[in-house]
């Protein structure tokens, strides 16, 4: 059975893997066996990528590739290809969220969250497709969220852009299931990060309202997006396809504690 996770052999894509959500998942792929590509906005990030992974003593190729632009896409896929093998593995993390209220919100910034929350994964899909037909199949997971199905105050553009992502999920799915890609999502919860520390201390209102929300009653870590990371990208899910895994501690299952 645990042949059936091995990730050996194979290059994994991991966008916007510099830090976070990304990096524990292009870590978990490390461990089983696959080799670590990935990419950010600019050489600094990049660079910050690389030495963080060297720390872990994981050897990983950065790039620098704005995911929004067809022609650095194209290009750094070839570099891939050239450099360290045909992409069998492409995770779709890059992202932004804009927390502006609608009524404040300019159309500007709305695309701006479209264009790298959505548009970037079609662009990122349909470069690396050709190379993984080629060589029989391949293994796509797009980084969804909460907001492929919940909406919240100030996030109108990322919820639209999520909730757009699960459905492009299920159309690549099913136009490119015929040459055995699997495309699927992951749908994080609240997880804990750097970034989600000032949030998560004792008595802050958000870090409260998450923990009543969530059956499990924490925040989620990185740790438990590994598990279903490897699932999606290895032999194991051969027959999932248009699927978001939601990795939530129940929160999309919960209407909510009882008022007492």
């Amino acid at each position: 059975m645990s042949k059936r996770f091995s990730l050996e052999g194979k290059t994994a894509f991991v966008t916007g893997a510099s830090y976070g959500i990304g990096m524990a998942i292009a870590k978990a792929f490390h461990s089983e066996g696959a080799a670590i590509v990935f990419n950010d906005i600019n050489i600094d990030l990049v660079q910050k990528g690389i030495a963080s992974y060297r720390e872990a003593g994981i050897t990983a190729s950065g790039y620098v590739c704005d995911v929004t632009s067809e022609e650095q896409v194209a290009e750094t896929v070839s570099k891939i290809a050239a450099e360290v093998g045909t992409i069998d593995i492409l995770v779709n993390n890059a992202g932004v969220i804009k927390r502006i209220p609608a009524l404040e919100m300019t159309a500007r910034e709305f695309w701006q969250v479209i264009d790298v929350d959505l548009v970037g994964p079609f662009i990122v899909s349909k470069a690396v497709a050709p190379g993984m037909i080629a060589k029989g199949g391949g293994k796509i997971i797009n980084i969804c969220s909460m907001m492929s199905e919940l909406g919240r105050e100030t996030v109108s553009a990322y919820a639209a852009a999520k909730g757009g992502l699960k459905m492009l999920t299920r159309n690549l799915a099913c136009e490119w299931a015929e040459h055995n890609i699997q495309v699927n999502g992951i749908g994080p919860g609240y997880i804990a990060t750097p970034q989600t520390a000032p949030l998560r201390e004792k008595g802050h209102p958000f870090n409260e309202f998450i923990i009543a929300k969530t059956p499990a009653a924490r925040w989620g870590t990185t740790e438990d997006l590994e598990g279903p990371a490897i699932f999606l990208a290895s032999a194991a899910s051969d027959f999932v396809n248009g699927h978001v895994l939601y990795v939530d501690g129940g929160i999309l299952a919960y209407i909510g504690k009882q008022p007492k």
